[in-house]
This record gives C-alpha cells, structure tokens and sequence, in this order.
C-alpha cells in the first residue's frame, strides 16, 4: 500500500521524483477526498476525464481563491493580494486580461521567433559542444540543466518582455526562488514564504522602471503592449502589468527548462528511443508530445467549488478543495495504451500538460517551438549522451524540476 501523502509532501518529490504508485493506486478509485496530516481536506483528481472535466467548467470549480496545495505551515493569504494573475483569474475577468496579450502567442504571431529560437539553440549547444572538444578530443561533460535547459526559454521570454541580456541571470534567480521557495538552496529569508515574498517584491520592482520607461516610449516588447493594454476601455492597473511581467517571467522560463531537463533525462533512460529519434528527425514533433505528457512540468493546481456538484460519482460540496494532478492524468491507463512507456511516435497524443479549457497555457505554441528547436540540436551535436552523476531534483509538489542533471557526450560531427 502507497502513501497517498506522497503525492503532497515536496520531500518525497525531491528525493523520489514523481509518486506514480500512489497515482496509480489513488486512479482506482478517482476522485478521492484526503485527509493527511498537517493538511486541509481535499479531493484528489487523478484521473484524466475528471481533471479534463472540471477544467472545462471554470465558473462551476474556480481558480480563486487558492490556486496551489501546501500544507499548514504557510499561511493562506488570498492569492490576489499577491499577485494578479491569469492564474487565479476566472470568468468573465479571465478572458479580459488574456486578450490583451493572446495575439501575441499565436502561432501565427510566433511564426516569426522561430528561425531566432533555432539560432539560439545552436549557439546554446555549439557552445556546449566547443568545451567538450577543446577538453578531451570530441568528449565531454556539462550540467545539462544549467549550460543548455534553463538557457532557451529564459533568453527567450525575457527577450520578448524587453530584458537586457546582463539582467538574465538575477531574473533567473528570482523566478527560481518564487517557484520553488522551500528548495534550501533558493532559501533567501527565514521562511519559505519570505523567500518568495522577497523574489516577487524584487521581481515587481525590477519591472516597475519598464514600465515607467514604456509609458513614456512604447517599444515592440511584451511590457509595451501590457503598457497599451485596455480593459473594458480602461488601462491596466501598474499592479496588473507588474504580476503579468512576473507571471511570464516566471512561467515563461521555469516550465520549458522542466520539460526540456526531463525530456533529455526520459531520452537517457530510453536509449533505444534517442537513438529511434537520432534516426529519424521527422519524429521530433510527436516526441516533443512525447516529452511534454511524460515530465507534465506543473503538477497539480487547485479548484474552489462554487456550488454542491458532482466529480466521478461522488457528491463535491460548495467551497470544497479539488487538486488536479496534470501527471496522473498523463499516465491514465484508460487513455494513453501502455502509459509508462516512452514512445517518441505516440499518436495520439492528447496530453494535458498545457492543462484544458479556459485556462489552457498562454504560451503553449511559444514552448513547442522551443522544445523542438533544442532537442533538434542536441540530437544533432551530441551522441552517447548518459548521466556523468546522480540527477538533483527540485523539493516542490508544485513544480517537477530538476536542479542538476551532469551528462557526459560525444561531439557529433556537423
């Protein structure tokens, strides 16, 4: 018998990985109300067409008031007091404030970036790729997380947002502090809350001058077009812009880096499948699927009943905490055949790692482009790719990151 307060407790995710056995045991029986020590009640949403259910019903399960699931020990303020979000926004608000950016990542509008995120990745890997040679004779080592997986989408986002290249590595710090505050190495205060409330406040005021620079002199970046922004024919608050430069300076780089750190390591593990992908580049967008239902990088968000409904069979009561856990739903038996295997081919595919519904991710179309740009160019530069030593993964139940991931390569010739 599992543990079902593994799927919770940010230790185990940061020693274990992913609770998949208590994911599986807890999708017999879906949903399940919890009740685990040092927390508050709630239903546990494993199964894919639960989670894909209340997703759709955004008036019905609400996004506020609590958006992430922590135990006791951290106190639960109102999310909009933090920071206003897309996140913890629900209809019709919702809608409003993703329209003043949703052109912006169409894939339409992203058409563009995509030549500029090939670059990128190749001169991230070369770059990888030239030390390796100059080191030992086309061999070498690299933490892949840090010199190729957090580089992209970072450089990405905050090119879009208007950030100077010399500012990226302290933004990089904030977002790692606010995303994962109880991880002891991002610790910046006494508490996990101060550490976060620090990297938010420090992020909010790095921001502010933007926006005061870009009220006075537009430019082409995503600061100007908040800047520009209307809702119902009013400007944005500077309190909306700030948490809509902090929710895509944060999102925009944390969960790619994820996916792309876990989809190497899933390559690793599956040798047969990196050198299946190796073979045939035309494999890379469904392995790109592949890779996005297999590390679900968010793990869990929250759900508000608004009123007494019913989830799978069992009666939810208004005001009732619902968490919807994106992994399990990901590895349902009853919708992906052999859902522990990774198979760069699968299709269909439909994952739920961009989420469903109203809250479907902003910048889906933004990480595909820039999964498939790196991993093109990893197969292309590295071959013989295995970890050099053991993979550090990032204490949260929120995100599933991994801090370190060393790798040893062979340059392959290009």
């Amino acid at each position: 018998m599992t543990d079902p307060g593994d799927i919770v407790r940010p230790e185990h995710y940061a020693a274990h990985g992913y609770p998949h056995a208590a994911w599986q045991e807890l999708r017999r029986h879906s949903p399940v109300r919890l009740e685990i020590d040092g927390y508050d009640p709630f239903w546990a949403l494993t199964r894919y067409g639960d989670i894909a259910r209340v997703s759709r019903q955004p008036r019905s399960f609400l996004n506020a008031p609590r958006l992430v699931f922590s135990s006791r020990r951290f106190p639960q303020r109102n999310a909009e007091e933090i920071v206003r979000s897309l996140l913890n926004m629900d209809p019709p608000e919702h809608g409003k404030y993703r329209g003043v950016v949703n052109r912006r990542f169409t894939p339409h509008a992203l058409s563009f970036l995509r030549s500029h995120v090939e670059t990128l990745s190749q001169e991230i890997v070369a770059g990888v790729a030239q030390r390796a040679v100059d080191a030992v004779a086309g061999a070498g080592e690299c933490d892949f997380v840090a010199d190729v997986a957090a580089r992209l989408p970072l450089a990405v986002i905050l090119e879009l947002l208007g950030v100077p290249r010399e500012d990226w590595q302290i933004i990089f710090e904030w977002t790692n502090q606010a995303i994962a505050p109880g991880e002891p190495e991002y610790r910046r205060g006494a508490t996990a809350l101060e550490t976060a409330d620090r990297a938010r406040l420090s992020l909010f005021e790095y921001f502010a001058r933007y926006v005061a620079e870009r009220r006075r002199q537009p430019r082409e970046d995503l600061v100007s077009v908040l800047v520009q922004g209307r809702i119902d024919g009013e400007p944005l608050a500077d309190f909306d812009i700030l948490s809509y430069c902090f929710l895509l300076a944060v999102a925009g780089n944390e969960t790619t880096r994820n996916a792309t750190s876990g989809g190497l390591l899933a390559l690793v593990e599956n040798p047969r499948e990196q050198d299946r992908l190796r073979a045939d580049p035309g494999l890379l967008p469904s392995a790109v699927e592949e890779v996005l239902r297999w590390t679900s990088p968010v793990i869990h968000f929250c759900r508000t009943a608004a009123a007494d409904t019913e989830v799978g069979g069992q009666t939810i009561r208004k005001g009732d905490l619902l968490v919807l856990f994106y992994p399990s739903a990901n590895r349902d038996e009853a919708v992906f055949p052999e859902p522990f295997r990774f198979d760069v081919g699968r299709s269909p595919n439909e994952h739920l790692a961009f989420g469903i519904g109203e809250h479907f991710c902003l910048g889906a179309n933004l990480a595909r482009i820039e999964l498939t740009a790196i991993f093109a160019e990893v197969m292309r530069r590295m071959e013989g790719i295995e970890l050099a030593g053991p993979v550090e993964r990032v204490r949260s139940a929120f995100v599933g990151g991994i801090k370190r991931m060393p790798i040893r390569f062979r340059c392959r010739a290009v």
